[in-house]
Formats: structure tokens, sequence, C-alpha cells
């Protein structure tokens, strides 16, 4: 069996281990001059593999239709992740917050060893090729464009992996998407995912809070709450607590955050802790309440010595920030929107076209950092390769 992967990111070369694996004869194709680099960039930060959580909090993370996703974590859990990686010889380890690395940190060992293996199976590589059609039929006809030349290939089975449109350096800029809505397949809008968003501060908030963390937050957008941290930008907002909002965020017609400085406080404990003073409120909650001085510029920018301790509480367990547009998504760490979930079958097969398959981040689902963008790509190529070779 002939089998083109589209795609030399994570998912693409999982789905091709898998079906080399069962006896295809694979092949992957990618737009650079080699693989991986998605994994090369996500190493920077140590490359975040998986997370430890219990099982059902961790598949209640993905956005999309909830059985498939307990479906495919199922079969390839974060357990199964860490085993392969050892299969490789790259030792894991979990982090007190639960995310797992491979004890070296670094994302190029494992590669290596895994191109390697790929190579061990058979597989082939042809680089700088960029896809540019797809003729489907009984054996599926192939076009790419190298070096402002053509060839044509022709294949028993394909799986797409083009990933979506952030970190665009690597490969995955999106341009897939005219292909396939040329094919008519439904592919929706991609969008920045687990990205900072704008709002604009005042120059005096700046002065102090710019490039700080606002630690030990609850953060609430709409009727979605999540606990996590900040980062104050010139622009407005990064952080684990704002891309966890995102998807809440683009379907608001006025975005919005309200953000929880005190969360384990009640405001009436709050005020309790401001009286008696000699200092107005805004003077004394600096210290009482054991803010850090970004937590603090921004709580009270705008304020005067008038305002009253209950006040000021209110608006420390509520603090409105209005804001305008997420980040351009060249520089989210995901995307969102991609082939639309009806067009796919359980197995991940295109249903207007038998034996073409799609796995990662091209399907339109998202999850937050923390291993499971990796773990959603390792489990969908894991279950496209295996049905492609069925």
């Amino acid at each position: 069996m002939k089998l083109a992967v589209i795609g030399g990111g994570p998912a693409g070369l999982r789905a091709a281990e898998v079906a080399a694996t069962a006896g295809a004869s694979v092949t992957v194709f990618d737009a650079k001059p080699s693989v991986g680099r998605k994994l090369l960039v996500a190493g920077r930060g140590g490359l975040n593999l998986t997370h430890g959580e219990e099982l059902e909090r961790f598949i209640s993370r993905y956005s999309g239709p909830a059985e498939f996703w307990q479906r495919a974590i199922s079969s390839f859990t974060p357990a199964h992740l860490r085993e392969w990686a050892a299969g490789l010889g790259i030792e894991t380890f979990e982090q007190r917050t639960g995310r797992v690395y491979p004890r070296e940190m670094k994302a190029a060992p494992l590669l290596r060893r895994w191109v390697d293996r790929l190579r061990e199976l058979g597989v082939t590589f042809e680089m700088n090729h960029r896809w540019t059609d797809l003729k489907p039929g009984p054996s599926h006809e192939l076009e790419f464009s190298i070096h402002d030349k053509h060839s044509t290939f022709t294949v028993d089975a394909v799986i797409l992996a083009l990933g979506g449109a952030s970190w665009p350096i690597t490969g995955s800029d999106g341009r897939w998407t005219s292909i396939l809505t040329r094919l008519g397949i439904a592919v929706n809008p991609l969008a920045p995912a687990n990205c900072g968003w704008e709002t604009v501060w005042p120059a005096e908030v700046l002065a102090i809070a710019e490039g700080k963390p606002l630690k030990n937050l609850t953060v609430r957008a709409g009727n979605h709450e999540v606990k996590g941290e900040l980062m104050v930008t010139a622009y407005g907002l990064e952080g684990g607590a704002i891309y966890q909002l995102g998807e809440t965020l683009r379907s608001m017609p006025l975005p919005s955050i309200h953000i929880d400085f005190k969360p384990t406080y009640s405001v009436e404990q709050l005020v309790e802790k401001l009286t008696p003073s000699k200092h107005s409120a805004i003077d004394a909650c600096h210290r009482r309440w054991k803010l850090s001085d970004a937590a603090h510029a921004i709580l009270c920018n705008g304020l005067t010595s008038a305002t009253s301790a209950h006040e000021l509480a209110a608006r420390a367990k509520a603090y409105p920030v209005a804001l305008t547009s997420p980040r351009p998504i060249d520089e989210a760490i995901s995307s969102a929107g991609g082939v639309c979930w009806d067009e796919l079958d359980a197995s991940l097969m295109l249903r207007k076209f038998p034996g073409i398959f799609v796995a990662g981040e091209m399907i339109d689902w998202e999850a937050p950092t923390g291993g499971y963008l990796m773990q959603g790509c390792f489990a969908t190529a894991t279950l496209a390769g295996i049905a492609a070779t069925a």
C-alpha cells in the first residue's frame, strides 16, 4: 500500500510511523527543507509533551465532539506518549504543575532519534515539496511544486497533517485551506488561539507593570472562569489564564475579562484587612493585601484618596479589562478553526473522499497549553494512521 503523508510536523511524523509499522509504504512530503520544525520551536520552552492530570479531566480540555476525544485520548493516552518517548531512549519527567517534559528539556535529540526510527521503518522523505493540488479517485493524484517545477505522485491513501496557521515560519501557513475549499470541503476560518489579547494601558500603569507577572488570579470571561497568571505587555495581556479563555473571548461581541486579584478572600474579608488604617484604602491595600507593584498599579489606576475600602475591595474582586482583539495569528501558539467535524467520519477520513484522512491541528479543535496540544496531535495522528492502513 502506497501512503502519502503531507506535513512533517508532530502529527505527520506520528501518522507515518503508525502506518509504516502496519506495513504501508510511506512517503512524507513537506514544503520545508527538513521535518519537525514546529517541534523544534516547541522545544525552546523545553518541549512540553503532555500532562499528568487525571484522564477524564485531561479529555475535557479539548473543544470539539466530546465522544471523539474520549475515544482518541483513551486510545493513545499521556502514559502511552511517555512510553513512546522512552522507546526512543528519551526519559521524561512530570513537573509539580503536571506538565511532562523530556529530561534533557530539548527537542532535537527526540526528533533526531524519531527520524532515524522512521527511516529504519522504510519511510522516505520528499522535502521542499509544497502541496498544490489533489485529484481524488480510486488512486489519489497529488501535485507538488518543487523549486518552481511541478511533480505528480499517485498513491492509494493520503493523510493530511499540514497544521494550522500559527508559527508560519515553520511551514504551517494555512495555505492548504484553499485546496480543500476548492474540493468542496467545509473549513472554518483559521484564528489565533493560545495567544495574547490587546488592550490600552495608561502610560502610568505601563511604567510600573509592563513585563511584570500578575500571579494567583482568577480570571472570568462571560460564564467561563479560570485560575492562572497574566503578563502585562505594552499591547495588552499574555499568559495562561487568557490563553484558556480564547474561545470564549472570540465569541463575545465586545470581548472583556474580569480579574479577581485576591480569589481566596471575599469582599468583606478584604475590607476587614483595611480597617482600621491611618492611610487611604489605596495606600493600605498595597501592603495589607500583599499586592505586587504591577497589580497595585492596575487596580488603583484612576482612583482617588476618597475611594472607600468597600469600593476598592469590590473592584479587586472583579476588575474589568476591555479587550480589542487577539494578537496576530503568526504570533499565536496554536490556531483554532480548520476542517469541520461534519466532513470527517469516526476515523478522521473525509466523507466525500474515501482514502483521504486528516490529522492534527488541521481539524477544527483547540486546547490549552500544558501538553494538551501535542497530545491531541499524537492521538489524532495515531487514529488516522491506523485507519489509513486498515
